[in-house]
């Protein structure tokens, strides 16, 4: 059966003869064979290069607090060779296509993905296919990786900035798949062996849990012929996998049909720091929330903000201006982190002022609480521009357009088009941005991390007050 989207003219492709579920989107067109396995591409007028790779709908929050770290050790072996390659030979071959190999594994994918030549597309799906369906699994490959992947968790802990965010997560989901990290504990690390990496490939690696994805100068029929060619033979689920799907692992202490928050905090006093990185959220929106770029206007209408920018000072967010006016922090970020199910909203900040940690807590909740009562029009306008300009201006290569499609599918089952983003932020208003507020912000708990010299962070309860103050 072929199935095609509409608001487009429409053709019947070859693949219609070949049992293929196939899709034309306004760009992006999707081809799912009979085994589930997809194909999504997108072609880039005036592209040179093709980017093309694999994204997996699975990743750090598919694992349990015992593996906890799998898909990244498979991640790193993937490259150090397969059952017919040595790590030299595959070395060699990636070499011989000139081609830019990546990969990355975050809380709910994983991807391996390249940049060639457009003649070189058919060598590397064959490559990136080998590497994931014939890995060489075992303990040697995995000793021999250890170090390095020791001195990636320890480059980690010296990003202070992902580290708040880590036990961010950590205690808003308290041991759930989203509260645990992609690197893993330090005593995982050491102990993962080819049992637990291989456990892991024999339920990720599935025709119905993989995209094949190519960006740029690229041609969908192809990918599509490859993708018979090396994945129609892989096996799918059992039971079968749908994409935008929960991806918490089934052997989980704790199973839930959504991931529950929890206000809560925690704390890492240094005061031999210089500066304090403090984080404060509340629970998010999902992907496919009818209210994810409610929520993404309303971060914006807070904003950004960094003391070494040339415009500090003239800034349309009302929290900028004061920050900048009171010299009270050195930058402060606001965010909508969306997963699956659900996502966490706040805002980040960052200060040497020790003794203003309050002042900046207690301000930025303040605008917070604006947002469910006053927020104007033109701050929304302002903050639609700026959301607009975020999501659909980063979309200014092959690889990110490839990233956007690969992550897009596995973790909606679409595609959204820069059009359809445009609409939708277009959409907002200041009434929508006032309910949700009311309804996601509005004395709800919050979960706090901080990391430095905090001392001037006040108690939670004290915080947590705040989000309730609808006067002063």
């Amino acid at each position: 059966m072929l199935r095609l989207t509409a608001r487009q003219s429409k053709t019947i492709s070859s693949v219609a003869r070949r049992n293929l579920v196939s899709f034309s989107g306004a760009k992006t067109k999707t081809t799912t064979l009979p085994n589930g396995f997809t194909v999504a591409s997108e072609t880039i007028p005036g592209a040179s290069t093709a980017t093309v790779g694999v994204w997996v709908d699975s990743g750090s929050r598919a694992e349990n607090a015992y593996n906890n770290g799998t898909a990244n050790v498979f991640e790193h072996i993937a490259f150090k060779g397969t059952q017919s390659r040595s790590q030299q030979k595959l070395i060699q071959d990636i070499e011989a296509v000139g081609g830019e190999f990546s990969a990355y594994t975050n809380l709910e994918n994983s991807a391996f993905y390249a940049k060639s030549l457009k003649e070189d597309v058919p060598k590397t799906v064959e490559l990136i296919s080998d590497m994931l369906k014939n890995t060489k699994i075992d303990n040697s490959t995995i000793e021999a990786e250890r170090s390095s992947l020791l001195a990636q968790a320890e480059a980690v802990e010296a990003n202070y900035k992902q580290t708040v965010f880590d036990h961010l997560h950590a205690t808003a989901f308290q041991q759930q798949g989203l509260g645990r990290t992609i690197i893993g504990p330090a005593d995982n690390v050491v102990s993962i062996t080819e049992t637990e990496v291989s456990k892991y490939v024999s339920g990720a690696i599935k025709a119905d849990k993989l995209v094949l994805v190519g960006a740029g100068n690229v041609e969908h029929e192809q990918l599509v012929t490859l993708a018979q060619k090396h994945f129609a033979g892989l096996p799918a689920s059992t039971p079968a996998s749908q994409f935008g799907t929960t991806k918490a692992s089934s052997e989980d202490a704790n199973q839930y049909k959504k991931p529950v928050f929890i206000g809560s905090e925690v704390r890492l006093r240094d005061d031999t720091m210089p500066v304090a990185y403090i984080a404060i959220a509340v629970e998010g929106v999902s992907k496919s929330s009818p209210d994810y770029f409610t929520a993404q206007v309303a971060a914006a209408v807070i904003g950004n903000w960094s003391a070494k920018s040339s415009s500090a000072l003239f800034q349309g967010s009302k929290l900028a201006a004061l920050a900048a006016q009171e010299k009270f922090a050195l930058s402060f970020e606001s965010f909508s982190k969306s997963y699956t199910d659900t996502g966490l909203w706040g805002i980040y900040f960052t200060t040497n002022v020790v003794d203003r940690i309050d002042d900046v807590s207690h301000f930025a909740l303040k605008e917070w609480n604006k947002l469910s009562t006053s927020v104007s029009q033109a701050d929304v306008e302002r903050a639609k521009a700026a959301v607009k300009a975020q999501l659909i201006l980063s979309l200014d290569s092959a690889d990110a357009v490839a990233k956007d499609i690969g992550e897009s599918i596995v973790n909606t089952g679409r595609r959204v088009t820069a059009e359809e983003i445009e609409r939708s932020v277009e959409k907002v208003t200041d009434a929508q941005v006032r309910a949700w507020a009311q309804k996601n912000l509005y004395d709800q708990d919050i979960a706090i991390s901080a990391l430095g010299p905090i001392e001037g962070l006040l108690d939670y309860l004290r915080i947590r007050n705040d989000m309730s103050m609808m006067r002063w």
